[in-house]
């Protein structure tokens, strides 16, 4: 079989290759060691000779351990390697790839970790409190698995494998086998726990801040070995090098498609059967709103057989069907609902939360944790609707929680929920400014650039907490959140917007790294302030960005809560446009609406930042103040320079929806002209291509605001309006990374990745329960703490049976 090597610049070149390990799929194991022939043709194409092209017909060339003695200077294997990844790496997937492309995809191994301290918050909490937060940790840690597989068709066995294999031999003696036995290197023992520490903190084998695939930094052979080697106490032995064999692939695989999240050809999702595309899920929305179903705690798996088409789509929920659910037929194909998805682990959930229950602090948490019991059980979502309505009412607790499908930032048509829940303890006196913030938020809503008939008829006014948080289960940790989500409730009766103190603080352990693209007089300026500005942003964007803002919709009866005689401020014409009945915001934006809020609610957040009442609420004045609003500009503009880290050249796609509203931003702001934000490229001190920002920090209260102030009016009026044309329109215009004119984005963005910094880890404790007590364990801030903390969250490994059904009963509908 000849397999394609590399290109090489010149002809008759010669080279010696290492041996190989290749996977033969005919016989279904590896043949090592193998010496194969180099030819180079009258092209300038180098091949593998492996044998015939009949003695192993099923052969994959799998990895290589060195190419050495090179005899021609001009051949480069580096800059073009079709079927092998550089470093001694798995899969023909990695066509094209040179080193520095497929380093992106491994977490580095100065990937810094971070501690979520929270011991102070936790031991001034009461007995009860205490037994509260801890059967409300369990509930979300166990419910936080469901987002595995959420994320790829192998995270599930990921997870498993890679918990029993620390699990079972522990830290230090796995490493003792790693290296003793298996050869390891020390950088590839340090790789592999980032790799699981990553593979654990995201939920999976994408980044939870980008959905781009993390593969691991160690040799495939040498990973093997390891497995073959270690104990697992959680699986039989057997049964686990089966999983692996039948994942490994994908493990290590970079094919175009499975190098990122999304849907149809242009990505990976489990959201959504692998042959489904964006027609399909289109078809899904409309049948949902003909039946009144939001999406929130569904998935979407496709069948066709006989080229009849037939849809499920399952809602989460413990119980499953007793009965053969009812077809509908819908668009020429047939769709049944159905239940008992991830349907082992809801049962679990649920269990925890009936314990919580029993210690609730009050009756409006009893409530509300039996709502949420009834939604997981039933796989109702009204229920979960019931359930967040006490939530919001249960003003100023102690004990702070939310649990549930909640943020559709992972389903590539923005409609479904990633499971998500977190336990924290309100820190009171970090919250006294937020109070101060929501009385005043009425009158601050009021400076917002938009007619008062595009805001809600009556602000209700929300907890505003800051959290030291306990437990956060699911792909990622956010600075802030603004829940529920659900349109109706937020429209009328309210919602809360949480702060989560501790994580904040825990992002400024990194603060005396250099700062890439600014000055020196700047990157003080942002060591100094950023934590404190970043607040202030937080702030605002959950209170007066997500919690502002009116949805015109169409009553069951044909009238509007649009006035009649209200004329489009963009325009002049009477407004038209509302949502019809059965429509949310999700279902009308789709695949645009996360990214367009996000943006509106930063705008508002940088608009509000420079009124000086606002800043002084926050316990900024004078100059500080000033310093604060300069900060706040300066690190937007700053992030949408980073957001660039987020898009996918290869298929044209914004991975993360903050990164792209930043990088609107971005745009809107260099658009606003008159030497307001500079970007230019330069020659670094190390002497490669470089960037340099500057901000005119006096022109941020005039150019500045007004630029915000004018496409507020535009998010807000299409936002308002239903009106997805326009929005979609704008937002394609700022979102567009060309690489011409004064920004070529595109040659930039190689500029930006070039700089670009590790992501953390962090390191979160766990609550353990002995003889009635409830203790708090935290952990180093190392590779190997983390490591720990996920090893020991965990005691009933019954979890890996519950992965493993959630992982088999989906397998038929993923065959890429």
């Amino acid at each position: 079989m000849l397999v394609e090597f590399f290109h090489c610049a010149k002809r008759n070149a010669s080279i010696a290759i290492g041996s190989l390990n290749v996977f033969d799929t005919t016989s279904n194991r590896f043949l090592q060691g193998l010496r194969p022939k180099i030819s180079i043709n009258h092209t300038t194409t180098a091949y593998l000779q492996l044998g015939s092209p009949h003695s192993h017909p099923g052969l994959h060339l799998h990895y290589y351990s060195s190419v050495s003695n090179l005899q021609n200077p001009s051949l480069q294997p580096t800059e073009k390697v079709p079927g092998i990844n550089i470093g001694g790496f798995a899969d023909t997937t990695t066509s094209n790839m040179d080193a520095k492309a497929l380093s992106r995809y491994m977490l580095p191994l100065e990937t810094p970790v971070a501690v979520l301290d929270c011991t102070q918050a936790f031991n001034g909490l009461t007995e009860q409190e205490k037994l509260y937060a801890y059967y409300l940790s369990q509930a979300s840690w166990v419910g936080g698995l469901i987002a595995f597989v959420q994320t790829s068709p192998e995270a599930p066995a990921i997870f498993c494998l890679l918990h029993d294999l620390f699990k079972s031999n522990g830290v230090e003696e796995l490493k003792n086998v790693a290296v003793g036995e298996c050869a390891f290197t020390e950088d590839e023992w340090t790789a592999l726990l980032v790799y699981a520490g990553g593979v654990f903190a995201n939920a999976g084998n994408y980044k939870a801040y980008g959905d781009t695939k993390i593969i691991p930094g160690v040799p495939l052979d040498k990973l093997e070995a390891l497995l073959s080697k270690a104990k697992f106490l959680g699986h039989e032995r057997d049964h686990a090098l089966k999983t692996w064999n039948e994942i490994k692939d994908k493990v290590y695989s970079l094919s175009a498609r499975e190098k990122q999240l999304g849907l149809g050809e242009k990505g990976i999702t489990t959201f959504f059967s692998s042959n489904c595309t964006h027609a399909d899920a289109d078809l899904i929305n409309r049948f949902m709103k003909k039946q009144g179903i939001e999406g929130y705690i569904t998935r979407c798996f496709k069948t066709i057989k006989d080229d009849k088409v037939s849809y499920e789509i399952r809602s989460a929920s413990a119980k499953t069907d007793a009965e053969e659910p009812k077809t509908h037929a819908f668009e020429g194909c047939e769709i049944r609902s159905t239940r008992g998805d991830y349907s082992p682990l809801m049962k679990k959930v649920c269990e925890s939360l009936e314990k919580a229950q029993k210690h609730a602090l009050n009756e409006t948490e009893r409530k509300m944790v039996k709502c949420y019991v009834e939604s997981f059980n039933e796989g109702s979502l009204d229920a979960h609707k019931d359930g967040s309505r006490y939530w919001i009412k249960d003003k100023g607790p102690i004990v702070e929680t939310y649990i549930g499908f909640i943020e559709t930032y992972r389903d590539p048509a923005g409609i479904r929920g990633e499971f998500r829940g977190f336990v924290s303890v309100v820190n009171r006196q970090m919250s006294v400014k937020f109070t101060s913030l929501v009385e005043k938020a009425p009158e601050l809503l009021k400076l917002l650039p938009w007619p008062r008939e595009l805001e809600k008829d009556e602000f209700l006014k929300p907890d505003f907490t800051s959290l030291d948080v306990i437990t956060f289960a699911g792909s990622k940790v956010p600075a802030g959140t603004n829940v529920p989500n659900y349109d109706e409730i937020r429209q009328s009766e309210g919602f809360k917007n949480l702060s989560l103190g501790n994580v904040i603080i825990s992002s400024s352990s990194s603060s005396k790294n250099p700062i890439p693209f600014l000055s020196d007089k700047d990157q003080e300026i942002l060591k100094k302030y950023r934590v404190s500005s970043f607040e202030v942003q937080v702030g605002l964007h959950e209170l007066l960005g997500h919690g502002s803002g009116k949805l015109f919709k169409k009553n069951p009866d044909g009238t509007t809560n649009c006035p009649s005689d209200l004329k489009n401020p963009l325009t002049g014409d009477l407004i038209e446009g509302t949502y019809e009945e059965g429509e949310t915001y999700d279902s009308v934006f789709t695949t645009l609406g996360s990214a367009f809020e996000e943006c509106r609610a930063e705008c508002v957040g940088l608009f509000l930042c420079v009124d000086k009442t606002v800043i002084k609420i926050f316990g900024w004045e004078g100059e500080e103040a000033d310093a604060i609003i300069y900060a706040n500009w300066l690190d937007m503009i700053f992030a949408g320079l980073k957001a660039l880290e987020m898009y996918q050249s290869e298929t044209a796609v914004w991975m993360q929806a903050h990164s792209q509203a930043r990088f609107v931003i971005l745009q809107v702001l260099l658009d606003a002209g008159e030497g307001f934000v500079h970007i230019v490229e330069k020659t670094g001190t190390d002497g490669n291509p470089d960037l340099m920002i500057t901000l005119d920090g006096n022109k941020i209260n005039s150019v500045g605001r007004k630029a915000m102030a004018d496409f507020l009016l535009k998010q807000q009026v299409y936002k308002s309006t239903a009106d997805i044309k326009s929005a979609r329109k704008m937002f394609d215009k700022y979102s567009a990374v060309n690489n011409e004119g004064q920004h070529p984005w595109a040659k930039w963005r190689d500029i930006v990745l070039d700089k670009k910094k590790p992501p953390r880890l962090l390191v979160q404790p766990n609550l353990f329960l002995n003889n009635g007590d409830i203790q708090l364990k935290s952990y180093d801030s190392s590779l190997e703490g983390s490591i720990h903390s996920w090893i020991e969250r965990f005691q009933d490994l019954s979890i890996y049976e519950d992965l493993e059904y959630c992982r088999l009963k989906d397998k038929p509908y993923f065959t890429y």
